[in-house]
């Protein structure tokens, strides 16, 4: 099926938490709070802000983890989106091959599919010797690196990063900026968070500057991170 140039869009889009204690006299807190922007086919999307912004929160969102309070998200039909994270959860008692299976059936995708790229999977992870073994073993670098081979060798509609091109040692997170790139020049639709502001420069097409749970400024990579740093 032919996706839409338009793969997500956000109209008004809130979402708050309950606070079991009040903080400056409210009961509630809003990491994001009326976001609206659009998610376009073969963009590389970059979202900065800092700590706290709502980015991760963002993320979530899109990926279908959180539903919003407030406004509409309307996505393509039959959309795989991969969230990509530092912090992914896998089943911490199923080894690294099973975790692979079950990953990609999250995803969308069938066992045959998953089956036919494992070895790749595998490979791209350089985890060879600890496939076999249970995730509760794994470092937390270690599961980044199957999180992140993963999504890139399954090739969602849209794969969301957050923080996730950090994974590993040296020489890994080298690689792993390297594929990205080119995957992204592939093709590949992405939203990219990051503090890297070099980073973000790097790889993304357009930017996004999240600033206490809003949209302060969205426009090309270069003039956006100039401002944001200078700020």
């Amino acid at each position: 099926m032919q996706l839409p140039d338009n793969l997500i869009t956000l109209e008004n889009v809130s979402i708050r938490y309950k606070l079991l204690k009040a903080m400056n006299g409210s009961k509630f807190y809003e990491p994001l709070s009326d976001i609206s922007f659009e998610i376009r086919k073969g963009e590389t999307l970059g979202v900065i802000g800092r700590n706290g912004a709502g980015k991760s929160t963002l993320l979530r969102i899109l990926a279908g983890v959180y539903a919003p309070d407030k406004g509409e998200i309307k996505r393509a039909a039959n959309l795989k989106v991969s969230l990509l994270s530092l912090h992914a959860g896998f089943d911490q008692k199923l080894t690294g091959y099973d975790n692979i299976i079950f990953s990609c059936l999250l995803l969308g995708f069938s066992r045959k599919e998953c089956l036919d790229k494992i070895d790749e999977i595998i490979s791209m992870s350089e985890l060879e010797g600890f496939i076999h073994q249970p995730i509760k073993t794994y470092s937390s670098g270690m599961k980044s690196k199957l999180g992140f081979s993963i999504a890139f060798q399954m090739s969602p509609d849209i794969l969301l990063i957050d923080e996730a091109l950090s994974v590993g040692d040296a020489k890994f997170k080298k690689k792993a900026e390297k594929l990205m790139i080119e995957k992204i020049k592939g093709g590949q639709t992405a939203v990219f968070v990051s503090h890297s502001s070099s980073q973000i420069k790097r790889i993304c097409t357009r930017v996004i500057w999240i600033e206490d749970g809003m949209v302060k400024k969205t426009g090309d990579a270069e003039s956006i991170i100039k401002e944001y740093d200078n700020e």
